[in-house]
């Protein structure tokens, strides 16, 4: 019987959990969320009597602990990380220290918040002849970022981009983004709080947006958006062009 599971708890939003999430969330007798970032509404859905704690203010090995006596109780363990726990989610280590202690566990992937970004936007990250590859990443800040992978080394590719966990170092972004490739004048989005019903949503260009993210007083919870596709025109796909024929349809 599979006890511990990885919960992606989605961007915001508490319905933008999955089916699986929620009922295994309804099923948890013992609940570790990440305090600082999911959406305590989605509480809501514990059974009562379900042990909940608070990861932010644990440390790893805390963590750890509550897991591996809820398992030795056999009960249920959720572990519940906002958005998809792969994404900047420090899950890696959390797995590692319990296979190392032979316990299993699963993962339930969840809603990034760069994809209800792109619904809060209603834009498409990949556009024919603008922009087919999406680089997710973020500023250098207290995680270090390999050299090859600071964002003046890819913003060369002027693909779409979405940058976590660095609004509060915009200033720092831009130059970065400019010196690397990107044009001054290139669109950029930022999405404050994507999916929750406090969502805000401001436009610009990389010359005026940390003017903008300053008039606003935005420094945390925001995903930064940049690329072409936010304002530009951009070629129909050939998937659904009359003389395109596939195993589907037929070439008119």
């Amino acid at each position: 019987m599979m006890n511990v599971f990885f919960v992606g708890a989605g961007p915001g939003d508490p319905e933008l959990i999955t089916v699986k999430g929620q009922r295994l969330l309804g099923q948890a007798d013992i609940i570790i969320y990440a305090g600082s970032l999911v959406n305590p509404a989605l509480l809501s859905l514990a059974k009562n009597g379900a042990a909940i704690y608070n990861s932010a203010s644990m440390t790893l090995d805390e963590v750890i602990a509550v897991v591996e006596q809820g398992v030795k109780e056999n009960k249920l363990v959720v572990r519940l990380h906002t958005g998809d726990p792969s994404i900047y989610g420090a899950i890696q280590e959390q797995m590692d220290k319990l296979a190392g202690k032979s316990i299993a566990f699963e993962v339930i992937p969840g809603v990034s918040s760069f994809l209800a970004t792109a619904a809060a936007l209603k834009q498409e990250y990949t556009l024919p002849d603008v922009s087919q590859t999406v680089i997710i990443t973020r500023l250098e800040g207290r995680t270090p970022v390999p050299e090859k992978e600071k964002l003046v080394k890819l913003a060369s590719h002027e693909a779409t981009m979405c940058i976590f966990l660095s609004v509060h170092m915009l200033d720092n972004v831009v130059k970065e983004l400019i010196d690397g490739g990107y044009p001054a004048e290139t669109p950029v989005a930022i999405v404050q709080k994507a999916s929750w019903p406090d969502q805000k949503i401001y436009r610009g260009a990389l010359k005026t947006i940390a003017q903008i993210a300053r008039e606003n007083n935005i420094d945390r919870t925001a995903m930064i958006v940049v690329g072409k596709v936010l304002d530009t025109n951009y070629a129909l796909s050939r998937l659904y062009a009359p003389e395109f024929g596939h195993m589907f349809r037929e070439a008119k």
